[in-house]
């Protein structure tokens, strides 16, 4: 009910009261209202008058009590953002996307359903509260409005972002900053191996805006997001800490009907949606780690891309992704190199990214092609999200041999699949299953093991990798949530006899590719996490303040360590943060 509804209505009534018993008054009459009876000095009458006062005052009193009523229904669903109640239940709209801005907490990373039931969780690691369940086209859906949104006509800017203060250790000197470089930690024959490393950090503070608008009928989102996480001098930490901005995600997305576009850099369509398809960060399964490398075995990358999405319904949605190709070799966040054979090193150094700077140098040839499935629904009444999704990479490569030199090219095509799961099988308790499989796909994996390996002969064979992140996320009371993660990556091997190498012979031969015997390449990284995030407190109007804590034990093993070498080393890690979310 709106403020004219219920001011017209208390007019009406006290109007009612006044002129009761007889004596209305009618404005659009010509006539006069009767004139009032004469005073009465009989002590029944003027009994009557009292009692009639009595209950006139009482009458008042009851109508001020229910506009009062009235007023609060109003000033809370205009803070929720719907219309004010009508004394019966508002359902929740499970129909359409839109497009309109949450509250920053959301925003921050994200956006909540509109599909009932709605479960939240605290602000956590790197991402927002936690929104789990809901239909698979619905993730521009409205929320309550951030006390920093503003609009210009019909379009609604809201800034986002939160201010994160970390401390964080481990046994080793992993020596890579706040962010795990997993398949680099020291073996015990370095001195790195037996030094500790303790840090302060804020380069995992956030900053934003999204943009909501209508044009033409369709949703338009736009969606920047940014961190201070870039490539740093040499001599950060020594003065200035002026550590570099860099952009994460830039977007837009636009929906009209069941149909779904975005163009832009976002997460990849492989990395594990927790809702739908949506492209929100918070729709998606990067864990609640505050390690900025998140998990060992997550499949992710953010990279520019467009995307086609259909929602047939508020359960399913397909679509497709081309996104940034960029064959690689390894080398990448401490990962293990493939070697190539001596007659081709020189060209594959600048035909496949290893790591080393060749980032414009890679002749890829056609985008990477993603195509992705999920369907959203309940069992009983538990929410769940099962996807599946398949990659296809294609590989090239040319050189020069001979006198006179002929140039041969070679090409390769892979493929690799995933299958996804995030179950409720209890209240507030969700139990998470993410697999990766297939070959050509390192990159993929944190960039922990190479694309591809090269043949003697200069064909290309691409390399066999797996990954898979299970673990559980739970709520223990309204400000508490508890996660558990196992994250693990598993690469296969290529052993190549290189007849190009200077001096081998099948007596005495030279063995180049990945895992052969001799190299170090990394066989097995393994990860063990547990967090707790605590929401101090929360304002929809101040934001919210938590503190943040991860423990991870982590592992990896080479397919081959010289005779007494070490067969494995091992690292603890933890972080404590204190983060500060925009309302």
């Amino acid at each position: 009910m709106s403020r004219k509804t219920i001011c017209g209505t208390l007019c009406a009534l006290l109007m009612t009261v006044q002129f009761g018993m007889g004596q209305s008054a009618s404005p659009d009459s010509g006539t006069a209202a009767p004139a009032p009876a004469a005073a009465s000095n009989n002590p029944e009458d003027l009994k009557q008058l009292r009692d009639r006062i009595a209950e006139q005052e009482a009458q008042i009193k009851r109508l001020q009590q229910a506009v009062d009523e009235q007023q609060r229904l109003l000033e809370k669903s205009m803070a929720a953002g719907q219309p004010a109640a009508s004394g019966k239940g508002q359902p929740v709209n499970g129909g359409a996307a839109s497009n309109t801005p949450s509250s920053s907490a959301n925003a921050a990373n994200a956006d909540a359903s509109n599909i009932a039931p709605i479960k939240l969780i605290p602000v956590v690691g790197g991402t927002a509260p936690l929104v789990l369940g809901g239909g698979a086209g619905q993730h521009n859906t409205a929320t309550p409005p951030s006390a920093l949104s503003f609009s210009i006509g019909n379009t609604t800017f809201t800034p986002l972002g939160f201010v994160d203060a970390t401390f964080y250790g481990r046994s080793t000197n992993v020596g890579s900053g706040i962010g795990t470089n997993f398949g680099s930690i020291p073996y015990n024959n370095s001195a790195s191996e037996h030094l500790s490393e303790a840090n302060f950090s804020t380069q995992n503070s956030r900053i934003g805006f999204r943009v909501d608008s209508e044009v033409l009928g369709a949703k338009v989102l736009g969606y920047f997001e940014a961190d201070f996480l870039g490539n740093q001098a040499a001599t950060l930490f020594v003065s200035s800490n002026a550590d570099t901005f860099r952009m994460r995600n830039v977007f837009v997305d636009v929906q009209k009907g069941g149909f779904e576009f975005l163009g832009g850099q976002d997460w990849s369509f492989m990395t594990p949606n927790r809702k739908g398809l949506s492209p929100l960060p918070s729709d998606i399964f990067y864990t609640q780690d505050m390690d900025t490398n998140y998990q060992a075995g997550l499949v992710w990358s953010r990279q520019t891309q467009f995307r086609f999405v259909a929602h047939p319904n508020d359960n399913w949605a397909f679509g497709v992704s081309l996104e940034n190709p960029e064959q690689y070799t390894g080398g990448a966040n401490g990962a293990s190199t493939a070697t190539i054979p001596a007659a081709f090193a020189t060209a594959a150094s600048t035909q496949f990214n290893n790591g080393g700077g060749t980032n414009y140098t890679a002749p890829n040839v056609h985008p990477d092609i993603i195509f992705k499935g999920a369907y959203d629904g309940h069992v009983g009444d538990k929410l769940m999200h099962v996807e599946a999704a398949g990659l296809i990479r294609t590989f090239k490569f040319a050189a020069g041999m001979g006198n006179p030199v002929k140039y041969n090219s070679y090409s390769a095509t892979a493929a690799s699949g995933e299958v996804n799961g995030n179950f409720e099988v209890a209240k507030n308790f969700h139990l998470i299953a993410n697999t990766f499989f297939g070959s050509g796909n390192g990159r993929y994996i944190f960039a922990q093991a190479p694309d591809v390996v090269i043949r003697a002969d200069g064909s290309i064979a691409p390399l066999h990798s797996y990954s898979t992140v299970d673990g559980f996320e739970a709520n223990l009371r309204k400000n508490t949530l508890l996660y558990a993660y196992y994250g693990g990556i598993y690469i296969d091997r290529a052993q190549i006899f290189d007849s190009t190498a200077a001096g081998s012979t099948l007596a005495k031969p030279v063995y180049v590719g990945y895992g052969y015997k001799g190299s170090s390449s990394n066989r097995a990284i393994q990860e063990a996490t547990m967090g707790v995030v605590q929401t101090l407190w929360k304002n929809e109007n101040y934001g919210a303040l938590s503190l943040i804590t991860q423990y991870s034990y982590l592992t990896r093993n080479p397919w081959s360590v010289a005779t007494g070498g070490p067969t494995g080393t091992h690292t603890n890690m933890y972080w404590v943060d204190v983060r500060y979310t925009l309302p």
